[in-house]
């Protein structure tokens, strides 16, 4: 591949997309992360164009085919960006279980918690036309708010830093039920705040709606209509819709003796067709069809990954939101009215990986993920959609982008270590994993801080840290079985800092242990790995 493929108005391009200067702009020439200089050679097994998308000996499709065996997942659709390019999207597995549809390219799927960040799009839009100011009051766009939510500001919204409660949490929502803004308003108006508006953060789908509804009294039109037209078909975006829209889409009614498809045969529409995805839970019973309907600015739209990932290129640049300025409200992190600072945004997260941004969720029988590496050398983004609730994408989605760049890996064993970048620093982290293990009563046996035990010698240590826990009850079982084992427990995660600044959070693999002691009862081994990947994902996000 030939350096000069990318000319003068490619580079521009990519500079004011991505927010680099045309001399900060490089390309990494393999998976050493060294560069080369704008007029160099590129032969097939560097830079950009490497072919060969595999980390630790493993092809991306050998990765993405042992996650779906092991969560048990029927189907999932990959995209991969390298701006300006969407080089690959690939579809693996089964749309719907019993039409036994395939999960391609143009599979629309519910993307959950990503809606938010085109919520914030509409919002800052309308600051941009001057409709709104993102500081203002929400109670100068709704008046008939609860008292205690009138200064609250269109920002704080955004930020998640209200203190409003969930309407999901209420005992009698009921996600397939038909609800209007106001009810669901209404379901939570008298709870009291969870804390001071401005002095925390705490997700939740009520935030949003009000989002929506803001955007609605400051365009006067509805909040759908609104993004349709400033960011659906600013785009051209064939492939993304809300709920409402999905029964206009030209889908092929398949009988129900053998679901075969016939009329791509004599009509063109139907060649690679647009179908819904249809959501299924931790038991793959189907989930309602309409539970994204009741998601409004939360988690309301439909779209293939490759229209999320277009959508986020056109993000990146000034096509969607003109401004750089805010821009960087969406994509750094939050400075709270009291000082503090929160690492998450608009359901935007920000490891301490340089430029990196992940948002991701799962609800309604989906789970999504979307991440973006925007540091100049970098320039990749991940996206992964599945029809099955409760996925945590996190870790794949870094294993695949190692295979693109080593830039990208943790720099240790992933075959040995589960391991996950945290949001918070290795204090913080530590702190979380206490209170999720407190709060599952699991007894803690020991903590250590190496960092503190190696100043006692006069040494260096960048911060790391290491928590010992466990259950006697289920330990003493595998000890019953094999005492050997005892080697292995009690359990362990450690945290720390490495040169690079990203916090690690990790413990051993349990599927080792299952092969290293394969008489024991695997049953138990891989609901102690659950049980410690639930609790390193607590631990390391805003919104979980």
């Amino acid at each position: 591949m030939r350096a000069n493929f990318f000319s003068k108005s490619l580079v521009a391009f990519l500079a004011l997309s991505w927010g680099f200067t045309q001399d900060a702009y490089s390309l990494t020439s393999n998976s050493k992360g060294s560069s080369m200089k704008s007029d160099a050679k590129y032969t097939p097994s560097e830079g950009r164009g490497n072919p060969k998308t595999a980390y630790l000996n493993k092809s991306v499709d050998q990765m993405i085919y042992d996650f779906m065996e092991k969560e048990n997942i029927p189907g999932l659709v990959l995209a991969i960006v390298q701006a300006p390019y969407i080089p690959r999207v690939v579809g693996y597995g089964i749309s719907d279980i019993q039409k036994q549809l395939l999960a391609s390219t143009n599979t629309i799927w519910a993307v959950g918690p990503i809606s938010q960040a085109y919520a914030a799009v509409a919002a800052f839009q309308l600051h941009e036309m001057g409709k709104l100011n993102i500081n203002d009051k929400i109670s100068k766009f709704l008046p008939n708010l609860p008292a205690a939510w009138k200064e609250i500001t269109v920002f704080q919204l955004l930020q998640h830093a209200t203190g409003i409660s969930d309407y999901r949490a209420q005992k009698n929502y009921d996600p397939p039920k038909k609800y209007t803004a106001p009810e669901l308003i209404a379901s939570v108006g008298n709870i009291p705040l969870l804390f001071t508006p401005g002095t925390d953060v705490s997700q939740s789908a009520t935030n949003f709606l009000l989002v929506a509804e803001v955007v609605e009294a400051a365009s006067q039109m509805s909040y759908h209509q609104f993004v349709r037209k400033n960011q659906i078909e600013r785009l051209e975006l064939k492939n993304t819709c809300f709920f409402e829209d999905i029964a206009n889409i030209k889908q092929e009614k398949l009988t129900e003796k053998n679901h075969q498809h016939s009329e791509f045969k004599k009509n063109i529409a139907y060649i690679n067709p647009t179908e819904n995805a249809t959501g299924y839970n931790q038991k793959l019973e189907i989930v309602p069809f309409n539970d994204s309907a009741v998601l409004k600015g939360f988690g309301d739209v439909w779209a293939s990954a490759e229209d999320v990932s277009f959508w986020d290129i056109g993000l990146a640049g000034s096509i969607l939101i003109e401004k750089p300025e805010n821009r960087d409200l969406i994509y750094k992190p939050t400075t709270l009215s009291n000082g503090k600072v929160v690492r998450a945004m608009a359901g935007w997260e920000f490891p301490f990986h340089p430029g990196l941004l992940t948002i991701s969720g799962t609800m309604g029988g989906f789970s999504s993920y979307l991440s973006r590496f925007t540091h100049p050398a970098e320039l990749l983004c991940v996206t992964l959609l599945a029809n099955k609730e409760g996925i945590d994408f996190t870790n794949l989605a870094r294993l695949i982008a190692s295979a693109f760049s080593e830039n990208f890996a943790s720099g240790y064993n992933d075959d040995e270590l589960y391991l996950y970048e945290s949001v918070f620093n290795v204090q913080e982290s530590m702190s979380k994993i206490e209170s999720e293990l407190k709060k599952l009563n699991i007894p803690i046996f020991a903590k250590f801080d190496h960092s503190k035990n190696a100043e006692t010698a006069n040494l260096k240590l960048r911060p790391t840290q290491v928590i010992v826990f466990g259950s006697p009850a289920v330990g003493t079982q595998l000890m019953q079985e094999n005492q050997s084992i005892s080697l292995e427990l009690p359990l362990r995660i450690a945290v720390w800092e490495d040169a690079k600044g990203s916090v690690w959070i990790a413990f051993p693999r349990m599927d080792q242990l299952a092969v290293m002691y394969s008489h024991l009862d695997s049953a138990v081994i891989n609901k102690m790995e659950k049980l410690l990947q639930k609790i390193v994902e607590k631990s390391a996000n805003v919104y979980q």
